[in-house]
């Protein structure tokens, strides 16, 4: 009697089992398919920190996909309510649309509820729409790394939280960063807020928006997907703030003067 011999698995592994045994699992994305990720739209860098008001959010406004520069005015920072501001690395379409359902929940619920959504709900809404994309972020069509600033009304402070794309959220006590070139521009707040003239939480807001143009402007020097500022064509980062005032984004004819001063050795 001829026994079919049974296929090596040495490891153990239930799926290097079934793919010895001849078995194929298939992707949701084929070989082909996968080749075209890279032409996703891709937004980069932002970050965020404290600073002696509040917190300064900011962000270059580069969109790529693949080696390509898609756009150069990519708005990565976005208002969701009168004290929240979110930021945004990753595909923009999922991070747009979620930020749309952030800004219309909150303000269903303000207005049904006759009150604001608490800290904790904001914080919760925007975990949730990250754990229902979960399936997408890890087929790589449409991962999303967010940055979450608000201001407590009840405790009377600014907050920042980061999430990771799997949607677990971690409250963050000084600076956070995501996107490509967000490894050179968390060393560098490290740095500044633990050896540099002071630290960040005591920096006046002048102060933390030339700290954000420089770290910008260094990270774009070391990645190719993060985008310069471009003066002589009125091309700056986004910078915002968010304050016991609510959120304020800081304009185009006073970025033009702020990075002139930012750029000098002052």
């Amino acid at each position: 009697m001829n026994f079919k011999q049974e296929p090596s698995n040495k490891s153990g592994d239930f799926f290097e089992l079934l793919e010895a045994s001849g078995y194929r699992l298939h992707s949701p994305l084929e070989k082909s398919e996968m080749s075209e990720r890279s032409s996703l739209l891709q937004a980069t860098t932002v970050l965020a920190f404290h600073y002696k008001d509040g917190v300064l959010m900011a962000g270059d406004r580069r969109a790529t996909a693949g080696n390509s520069i898609m756009y150069e005015r990519c708005e990565k920072v976005i208002p969701i309510d009168d004290y929240s501001l979110m930021a945004i690395a990753g595909v923009p379409a999922t991070a747009f649309e979620m930020a749309r359902i952030l800004s219309h929940s909150f303000e269903y619920f303000r207005r049904s509820q006759l009150q604001a959504m608490s800290t904790e709900g904001k914080i919760r809404a925007l975990s949730k729409l990250l754990k229902d994309n979960v399936g997408m972020a890890l087929q790589g069509v449409g991962a999303v790394s967010p940055i979450l600033t608000t201001y407590d009304l009840r405790t009377q402070k600014a907050l920042i939280y980061f999430y990771d794309i799997l949607g677990a959220e971690f409250q963050v006590d000084i600076h956070s960063a995501t996107g490509s070139g967000s490894p050179v521009i968390r060393g560098i707040l490290e740095h500044e807020n633990l050896w540099g003239k002071k630290p960040l939480a005591e920096r006046s807001e002048l102060e933390a928006k030339k700290l954000a143009i420089r770290l910008l402007q260094t990270a774009a020097q070391f990645d190719s997907a993060t985008g310069h500022a471009r003066p002589e064509d009125k091309l700056f980062p986004v910078i915002a703030k968010v304050t016991k005032d609510g959120y304020h984004f800081f304009p185009e004819k006073e970025m033009a003067e702020l990075f002139k001063k930012s750029m000098s050795r002052e």
